[in-house]
Order: C-alpha cells, then structure tokens, then sequence
C-alpha cells in the first residue's frame, strides 16, 4: 500500500517534469525489451550476460545521442525566436530554453560506470538516474566558461533549517570556486532584513572555512548572500563578515515595486493561508515580514498539505493581480508562493530576479551562471531560475558535494 501511494502521488502533474519523464519513457522500450533476467548462471550464460549489458549500456547511449540532436536543434531554433517549432517542443511542448548543449550521451558513459544503470535487470532508468545525467552534462557544458554559481541553502548546502556548520565537506570545494575567481553566491528564501548578523549565524561554519583557508580580499569579494528570494543582499569583506548593500550600491532595477503594492499582496497571500488552516484543520501559526508571509506548523505537516497551501496561494495571487482591486501598475508584481519542506512562504520576488541581479552586479550571462538547488518542482521556489541561467537539479548536501566534485575534476581537466 505504501508502494502505490508513492507512485501515485508522483504520478501528480505538480510533481513532474516533462522533459524528465519523456527521457524516461524513451529509454523504456530499450530496457522492456532487452534488459531480460537469466533464468540461471553458468559461466556461458554469464559471458552472454555481460555482452547484453555492454549491447543495453550502448542502446541508453544511442537514445542519449538522440536527445542531444533534439536539444541542439532547438538551441538553433531558439537563436531565430522560433523554438517552439522544434521537434522536442512539439514532444514536451513545456520545454523551455537552453543555454549551453548538453553532452547527454558522455554524461550518460561517466554515471553507467558508476552507477551501472545499464545492468540493472528488474528496475528501468527512474527519475533520479535521469536527474543525475542532466546534472552531469551541464557541468561538463558550462565548466570551460563558468564565471558564478549561486546556491540555494537549506537541503543545498546544509540539512532543513539548519546551518552551515565548521565540519561542512562543502566548505573546500567553495573556496576551490572562489580561488579560480568564479563567483559563489547564496540566494535563499531565508529573509531577516539587513540584520547581517542573522545571515552570519547560519553562515558561520562556511565564514570560518573562508578565514581558516587564508582567502584574500579579492577573492571573499566574490561571495554574496541574497536573502528572501532577491531582496536582502550581502557582500563578504576582507574581514570574513557580512556587509548589507543597500540599493544604491547595485543594480536594483528589477525591483521596481511599491510597499503599498506589496503589503497588498501580503494581505491576500495572508488570507488565502488563513483559509488553508481553517479548510484542513491545520495546526499552524501565520508569520508576516516585511516582504513575505508564511504559514508555519506547531506540529509536522504532510507535503499534500503543505503543497495544497502553495498551490492555494498561487492561485489566489494570480487572480488577484489579474482584477480591477489591484493597484494599478505597469507589470504583475513577481511573487514565490512554495513549499518549503516543513512550512509554506509567500515570498515578494523570487530567484529569477535574485540571480538576474547579481549577473548584472558581476557581469555575467546565463550560459556561464550555473544555480544549484533542490526545488525545481511548480512548488518549489528553484524553478524559475531556469529563465536566467543554466541549473543542477540535487536533492541533499551529499549530492551538491558530488556535484561540486565533479566540477572540480572537469574544471582541472581543462586547466
């Protein structure tokens, strides 16, 4: 029964991704028809064996080699504005933009040899194997001109609201980052206003990594810490602390929205969370800020809760900014409504912005501006940094120090 319930919940459109699940059902076939058990081992049933696995792992290659032609087509397509005429539109009509190719079929040889996807007899490539490739491939993509990365932080860099503690394994793989002058930056939901000592409490393992190894003032320069979503940022100073900038000191432009208009929409976000408690008898408590409003549980509550609160809030943000009880302005206010693993934010802006702002404040683009997180579901609040820049998709720090490994290794390959 658990088993079921599982696979039915992700079978939940909110809970997919379609480029994801098309590459799944591509390398279904190959492994329904191939990938048969051996009814008993002898040595020239093993030696038969072996040669199926070697003929499977090339079939995934050949269906990888597939897809890259599909992704680069409509790279091609994409230069002349008329994408949405690809063959891999037309197949996930959700697809959106690419910023580099993606060596899908070489990504594909280095996770097999691994992980040995191609021997596996009983359980086809899954989501996770598909997630992993994709991540694989980018960094090989992006690393020759990769000029910044930036983080989500809670399940990214350390465990839910926790914090980035001294003996975090990701600390010398950052400071590798910041020594070959890649800008690192963190851009998470978390917001305390311009109260750096806050932002610093939960930084202060990865700070400490930063003095212990030595990093001089040009490189330090190169971190910032972006809290709630695009809306508080923090250079780093030679001194390893935290030092708020305030608009004047960067291009803030992309935040071109009133107070009134955001307290506006905090007072729907508010009610409309408000009605979530009461409707599922929910134990939580409601938390305003300044530019955000969250709905925070006394006692755990499940992801359908908390997603139903999300999508809740999406929704009723949306059709409130498209009636006549709005403030009049000249766009939509960007808004982040997501579920956040233990409670659910409505945030003012959202990532898109916060990355958007530092690649005009470090002068970047998005073919060489990689973000790291681990919510690129439509209730998550990662996804909509795909619009401005190349992503890896992870789903604990564990994950995130593989990633960051394997950067390591492809960027000192290529030195």
């Amino acid at each position: 029964m658990t088993s079921q319930y599982r696979v039915n919940y992700h079978l939940r459109a909110h809970k997919r991704d379609h480029l994801v699940e098309f590459i799944k059902g591509m390398l279904l076939t190959p492994f329904v028809l191939h990938a048969q058990p051996q009814p008993q081992q002898t040595p020239a049933l093993l030696l038969d064996e072996q040669h199926a696995q070697e003929a499977n792992a090339q079939r995934y290659a050949e269906i990888f080699a597939s897809i890259e032609e599909l992704i680069d087509e409509h790279r091609a397509l994409q230069v002349d504005g008329i994408a949405g005429y690809s063959r891999l539109a037309k197949l996930v009509p959700s697809i959106g933009t690419f910023f580099t190719p993606l060596p899908l079929r070489q990504a594909f040889g280095r996770v097999n040899l691994r992980e040995h996807i191609s021997a596996r007899k009983h359980v086809p490539p899954s989501f996770n194997d598909i997630r992993r490739i994709l991540n694989i491939a980018q960094v090989m993509a992006i690393a020759p001109q990769l000029k910044m990365v930036t983080f989500d932080g809670d399940m990214t860099l350390y465990a839910d609201g926790q914090n980035f503690e001294h003996d975090n394994a990701l600390t010398d793989l950052l400071v590798s980052l910041l020594r070959r002058r890649i800008a690192v930056a963190i851009v998470t939901a978390a917001g305390y206003g311009d109260d750096a000592a806050r932002y610093e409490m939960r930084l202060s393992g990865l700070l400490k990594g930063f003095a212990r190894a030595g990093l001089r003032a040009d490189e330090v320069a190169r971190f910032f810490v972006l809290g709630g979503e695009c809306n508080f940022l923090f250079g780093c100073s030679a001194a390893y602390r935290l030092e708020y900038l305030d608009d004047t000191q960067y291009p803030a432009s992309l935040r071109s929205w009133t107070d009134a208009q955001v307290q506006q929409l905090l007072d729907v976000a508010e009610a409309e969370l408000a009605d979530c408690v009461a409707r599922m008898s929910l134990d939580a408590r409601i938390l305003r800020k300044p530019r955000a409003v969250g709905l925070v549980p006394s006692a755990q509550l499940t992801r359908e809760q908390l997603d139903e609160c999300a999508l809740s809030s999406q929704i009723a943000l949306l059709k409130f900014q498209g009636s006549p009880k709005s403030q009049p302005c000249d766009v939509p206010i960007p808004f982040c409504a997501f579920n956040g693993g233990n409670d659910c934010w409505v945030d003012i802006g959202n990532k898109l912005i916060g990355v958007r702002i530092l690649q005009q404040l470090l002068g970047t683009e998005p073919a060489n501006t990689l973000h790291v997180g681990d919510q690129f579901l439509s209730t998550g609040n990662d996804i909509s940094t795909r619009t401005a820049c190349c992503t890896c998709w992870i789903i604990n720090p564990q994950e995130t120090h593989s990633l960051l490994s394997e950067l390591e290794y492809v960027l000192a390959k290529n030195e």
